[in-house]
């Protein structure tokens, strides 16, 4: 894990422990309260499951022309496993690759509203989802393309462009 994301991890840690009034004296107790709060925090199974209902509304959302929910889906999608980067930062690498170059065909077609090429890409993503799956021994987990979103409370067809998500 980068320093910089350890510093971080531990000043938050840190913060929630002297707000609670429960900071350590010693470096050892602090580690421990450290370990403690790291324990609860998502590890790859919970943000992998908002990915998946980002990534099946996202489909929803391009077919309806709503272009900028596709892009909000993405870019929410790639920030659900921000925790895996503290909790499982082996893991967290095989996904930020994976985000950056295999789903990036995705992403480029939102970018440019083309539905041919993101509907091309949509699918080679599922087939790469579930070869990934595979290879990290769960196979057992197969992404398939819904029939309907995720998150049916959502209007899909709101007509947008990918430039209308705040930064």
């Amino acid at each position: 894990m980068p320093r910089l994301n350890r510093i971080a991890a531990a000043l938050l840690a840190s913060s929630i422990l002297m707000a609670s009034g429960a900071f350590a004296q010693d470096g050892k107790d602090l580690q421990k309260q450290i370990d403690q709060v790291k324990s609860v925090i998502p590890k790859f199974a919970i943000p992998m499951r908002e990915v998946g209902d980002r990534f099946q509304n996202m489909y929803f959302a391009a077919k309806g022309g709503n272009w900028a929910l596709a892009a909000y889906m993405s870019k929410y999608m790639n920030g659900a496993m921000n925790p895996a980067s503290l909790t499982k930062p082996d893991e967290y690498k095989t996904w930020k690759s994976f985000y950056e170059t295999t789903f990036g065909p995705v992403t480029k077609a939102i970018a440019a509203k083309d539905m041919k090429a993101f509907e091309s890409a949509y699918n080679s993503t599922i087939t790469a989802c579930n070869g990934c799956h595979a290879g990290m021994g769960y196979s057992f987990v197969k992404v398939k393309k819904l029939s309907a979103p995720a998150d049916n409370g959502v209007d899909y067809t709101i007509k947008s462009n990918p430039g209308d998500v705040p930064p």
